[in-house]
């Protein structure tokens, strides 16, 4: 799975609503409400969870990725040390939350967390770029 910040994972883009994602990858494993009206879909076998945003017209706006195979920049990530793979990207600028046995390794310019638990990446997160006009920059148009 490549994952490409500020666009999307796999074919998935960002702006892209929930019929065009099943045309893709089929009805998700699970899907679910969060407590502020977004709908989560999970795809297990994909190891992906997706988040349409329920105040942007239900358009893909957040991806979670913890697939094995998947690859930043050409990089493979699951299971990588979370220092070499951030030597390892182009992107220099980082900030780190602690959260028990996770670090959540940030880089805002491209919207990219590295998860990492015990000094590994764990888990790949991205988020759809938000302009300077405070709108979300949709790659998929339709």
């Amino acid at each position: 799975m490549i994952i490409n910040p500020k666009n999307g994972i796999d074919q998935l883009l960002f702006g892209m609503k929930q019929n065009h994602v099943e045309a893709l990858y089929g009805k998700p494993s699970k899907q679910f409400k969060d407590e502020d009206g977004n709908v989560l879909y999970l795809y297990n076998a994909k190891k992906l969870s997706l988040t349409f945003y329920e105040d942007e017209d239900f358009r893909l706006g957040y991806m979670a990725c913890s697939h094995p195979d998947s690859t930043v920049l050409g990089n493979k990530v699951i299971g990588k040390n979370i220092e070499t793979l951030k030597s390892d990207l182009p992107f220099k600028s980082w900030s780190t939350e602690d959260f028990d046995s996770f670090e959540n390794h940030f880089n805002e310019s491209n919207w990219l967390i590295l998860q990492a638990e015990f000094g590994d990446v764990v888990r790949v997160e991205i988020g759809a770029i938000i302009k300077d006009n405070d709108e979300f920059d949709w790659k998929h148009k339709e």
